[in-house]
Formats: C-alpha cells, sequence, structure tokens
C-alpha cells in the first residue's frame, strides 16, 4: 500500500471531511519501518508498505484497544458527522466563489451577518 493510498483510506473513515497530511503520515511509516511493524521497497517509482508479521502481532496483540477506539471514534461521528460535513461544504462554497473582490462590501457584510446568527443558534442549541 502507497502512502497516499492511507491517506486516501483515512479519508474515507473520515467520511471525506479530513484527511491526514503526508507529513503525518510518512514519519509514522517511518517510525513503524524502524520498530520493524512495516517494510516499504519501491514499485514503479513509488514507495511501498507492507506490514510484517511482527506488525500483525503487535496489532491482535491491541486489537481490544483499536476496537475501542473505532467505536469511540464512530459513535462521534456518526453523531457529529453530518454536521461537520455541512461546514465543510461551506467552507469549499466560499473556496469556489473566490475571487473575493467580486463580492461587494454590503453582499459580505450580510454573509457576515448569516454565519453570526447560524454561530448563535448552534451555541444556544449545544447548550441547552
Amino acid at each position: 500500500m502507497h502512502g497516499y493510498d492511507i491517506i486516501r483510506g483515512l479519508e474515507e473513515q473520515f467520511g471525506g471531511f479530513y484527511a491526514p497530511s503526508p507529513g503525518a503520515v510518512y514519519p509514522a511509516l517511518q517510525m513503524l519501518e524502524d520498530m520493524g511493524y512495516v517494510t516499504s521497497s519501491q514499485q514503479d517509482g513509488k514507495r511501498v508498505y507492507t506490514i510484517t508479521e511482527e506488525g500483525r502481532q503487535f496489532l491482535n496483540q491491541r486489537r481490544e484497544a483499536v476496537e475501542e477506539v473505532r467505536t469511540r471514534f464512530g459513535r462521534r461521528w456518526h453523531a457529529w458527522g453530518p454536521a461537520y460535513r455541512e461546514l465543510w461544504h461551506l467552507a469549499l462554497s466560499f473556496r469556489r466563489r473566490g475571487p473575493w473582490h467580486t463580492v461587494s462590501p454590503e453582499k459580505m457584510e450580510r454573509i457576515r451577518q448569516v454565519l453570526a446568527r447560524a454561530r448563535e443558534e448552534v451555541e444556544a442549541l449545544l447548550s441547552e
């Protein structure tokens, strides 16, 4: 598996909302390789990572802890994921609509007011 495949796999598990950066994934893979839990080789110009038997044993010995984290994350994501996804889509809308100099100051003020009201309403709901 390539580092990029790992990044995409984690992104899928987060429902597309989060993808770890290469700056987080590749040092972790290097550490796992240094510990003997994965090996790497060059294939078609890319580094491919493979879990070792020692890595499988390490993972199996901690299966309960891994499943606990997955369960805890799954519950949180199930509850919060759709809301985070909406925030993500809003951020993408802002990015796609640029450049900002084409939006009038009046329209930007209206957008700010809408966002401020939404934030206040969400904060009120969370404090109920």
